[in-house]
């Protein structure tokens, strides 16, 4: 399992780097299975942390995104329209799912170190 160091990450999963995108992590990705659909948020939108933007849809379940900041959608990556899979193949590269002008960011972010501690107790 991936888990890069320069990355922050959400108990539900997600990862967001320095510049503001934000994708699903390695773990997710590998439980959620074949990665068929993806609900992308709008350019512009609004996001509060905590709150959904979006959906992962596998051939296992559909699964809720939730933004990690505060902040404004600035780019989606269009590229999951087509491909929806490059979330498989690579979750922190061509697989991330937004970027955000990040307002605000969650004091319960967790690091590397942190979020490998809690996927290996699930």
């Amino acid at each position: 399992m991936n888990i890069p160091d320069d990355l922050k990450y959400t108990r539900d999963h997600e990862w967001i780097n320095k510049d503001g995108k934000v994708g699903i992590t390695d773990y997710a990705q590998e439980s959620l299975g074949d990665v068929v659909f993806v609900e992308l948020p709008q350019v512009g939108e609004q996001l509060k942390i905590g709150e959904a933007f979006g959906v992962v849809e596998s051939v296992k379940s559909v699964s809720d995104l939730y933004s990690p900041v505060d902040g404004t959608v600035k780019a989606v990556n269009e590229s999951l329209k087509e491909t929806p899979e490059l979330i498989n193949q690579e979750p922190y590269n061509q697989g991330w799912i937004m970027q955000v002008d990040i307002l605000n960011q969650s004091s319960d972010l967790l690091d590397a170190k942190g979020y490998r501690q809690q996927v290996e107790g699930e």
